[in-house]
């Protein structure tokens, strides 16, 4: 793979075109922030239970003393031998944020319909540190439309994303992320959810490779990833080939 190669001065130029498209897409960002956290809310009223090392907790009790809760919905579900590529390849980029988030009134924490055993198995063998519960048992997957029974599935289709789904094109348990808020009275409400490939941009590494001169270089979305300790040596030598 190899570009056109020009001169410097035709270089600049088609760069400042790039640069209005980029500046264009920033503005559209902020746009976007704005009218995110201009949504409507909606109250939680319904109890959950979750499972956690330190025992059992209820959604009020996640957002451990703070305002504001993100909820990722990792894929691990109770039969799952490890936790899913994509979800694993998102939260090797949390920890490091952590201590951000936690300062600016923000709680980060997994959930996975695994049982706890399995989760922290998982966690282990990744080496992270972020706060995963199990809903095993609970509706709360169910409720955010992360999690599909066999029943669900064979319907035909399951709520993903906002729109219906062909059962074939889901899975038991899909990705997302959720958004919750807890006033001075102790009342919380679902504020926002983003699924599929909503979070993307929570994944630096992503955002690294667009910038790289082959970007993501991806036959498929996210084709190339693989858990952290499952990569083989990479190659030194330049190469097109995997």
């Amino acid at each position: 793979m190899q570009n056109e190669v020009v001169s410097r001065e035709e270089w600049l130029e088609a760069r400042r075109a790039l640069l209005a498209k980029e500046k264009e897409a920033t503005r559209l960002r902020d746009s976007v922030n704005a009218a995110r956290l201009a949504l409507p809310w909606v109250k939680v009223d319904k109890d959950y239970v979750f499972e956690t090392p330190e025992g059992r907790k209820s959604l009020a009790d996640l957002f451990d003393g703070r305002s504001q809760l993100l909820i990722y919905h990792f894929m691990l579900g109770p039969d799952w031998a490890a936790g899913c590529t994509g979800c694993s390849f998102l939260s090797d980029h949390v920890d490091g944020a952590l201590p951000h988030l936690n300062h600016h009134d923000v709680t980060w924490v997994a959930v996975s319909r695994a049982q706890l055993d399995k989760i922290a198995a998982y966690k282990q063998r990744m080496g992270w540190k972020f706060p995963w519960v199990s809903s095993f048992g609970s509706d709360f997957n169910f409720d955010y439309h992360v999690s599909f029974s066999p029943e669900d599935l064979a319907k035909d289709n399951v709520f993903y994303n906002f729109t219906p789904m062909q059962p074939a094109d889901a899975n038991d348990e899909l990705p997302g992320l959720s958004a919750f808020y807890r006033n001075d009275k102790g009342e919380i409400f679902h504020t926002y959810s983003s699924y599929a490939r909503g979070p993307e941009e929570l994944i630096g590494t992503l955002m690294i490779l667009d910038r790289a001169p082959k970007g993501r270089n991806e036959d498929s979305t996210m084709n190339f990833v693989r858990r952290h300790d499952e990569y083989e040596e990479a190659a030194k030598a330049p190469s097109c080939c995997h």
